[in-house]
């Protein structure tokens, strides 16, 4: 039971960052009906640009962890932001009224020009950062076996769950949010009512790059090592979770996060590890097959 317990903190965990990313491709493809493929991408930019930012506040004397964790999570917002919203509109924007395999072609396009742009600032290695943050609250012991949750995992959840409430309270009361609930269900009908679709869409990217970027700074203080091609696989491992969920819901693209980091910390600590991604992937086949639209997903009704 202690193991159970220690699995499924480092379950809720990793599930936490992967429902952030998770979010980014639900909410674009709710409004635009497209799967961006580059915002995997985004998040490892997210994560090099703590690590810099880190390093630069070292460099400078800022010590004091909770003052350089929060100029790292804005500096990162801030620049990842403006990734997100370059890609789209240089990217997505002008391919908007062309067929529907043009933006998902120009979207892989994207994450392999982030990828090598990033290998060749870089360098190809990984980058370590020294562990910040430290300390743990002991919740139980079964013999040798101790059931711990550390002060990093806390403020993960924690974060987690802020940004999740504050971004469904701007969803369901504010203008941002009616426009986009306007433009994900009729994009010209709200632009001949008075929503800026092409700002709606813009404000998406955005809100999606700088949850990203928050990810990647979680993952970076967790795991304390990146390189350039964590993006491609994190982002794999989002979209899965995000249509696992339901794609297009965001309460879905969290439980499916939840779930896909539940079920390869249970798979690693149970079986191999080897195959924790096989295991997430195959469930996911499962839920597809006898659930299409996902765990919350809706079936779209076509109007004739």
């Amino acid at each position: 039971m202690a193991y159970f317990l220690q699995q499924l903190i480092n379950g809720v965990t990793l599930g936490a960052t992967y429902g952030l990313i998770a979010i980014g491709y639900t909410m674009v493809y709710g409004i635009v009906g497209m799967i961006n493929f580059a915002h995997g991408d985004i998040y490892m930019i997210g994560a090099f640009v703590s690590l810099v930012g880190f390093l630069l506040l070292g460099a400078l004397g800022v010590t004091w962890v909770p003052l350089a964790c929060f100029l790292v999570l804005i500096f990162a917002m801030f620049f990842t932001a403006v990734y997100g919203w370059t890609v789209e509109r240089l990217a997505y924007r002008p391919l908007r009224g062309s067929q529907r395999l043009a933006p998902l072609i120009s979207a892989i396009g994207v994450s392999i020009v982030l990828q090598n742009f990033v290998q060749l600032a870089q360098g190809a290695r990984v980058k370590p950062l020294p562990p910040m943050i430290r300390g743990s609250f002991q919740l139980s012991t079964s013999g040798d076996f101790q059931v711990t949750i550390s002060y990093l995992q806390i403020g993960i959840i924690f974060v987690t769950i802020v940004l999740m409430a504050g971004f469904t309270y701007i969803i369901k009361f504010t203008k941002l949010g009616r426009a986009q609930r306007a433009a994900e269900q009729d994009r010209v009908m709200a632009s001949l009512l008075g929503v800026d679709v092409d700002r709606t869409i813009s404000a998406t990217f955005i809100i999606g790059a700088a949850l990203a970027a928050v990810a990647g700074l979680m993952v970076t203080l967790y795991y304390g090592v990146i390189d350039f091609y964590i993006g491609f696989i994190v982002g794999i491992k989002a979209f899965t979770a995000a249509v696992l969920g339901g794609i297009g819901s965001l309460p879905g693209a969290m439980l499916g996060g939840m779930l896909i980091g539940l079920i390869e910390a249970f798979w690693s600590g149970y079986f191999s590890i080897e195959y924790k991604d096989v295991a997430a992937f195959g469930i996911l086949v499962l839920v597809l097959i006898f659930r299409p639209t996902g765990l919350l997903g809706r079936p779209e009704i076509e109007k004739v």
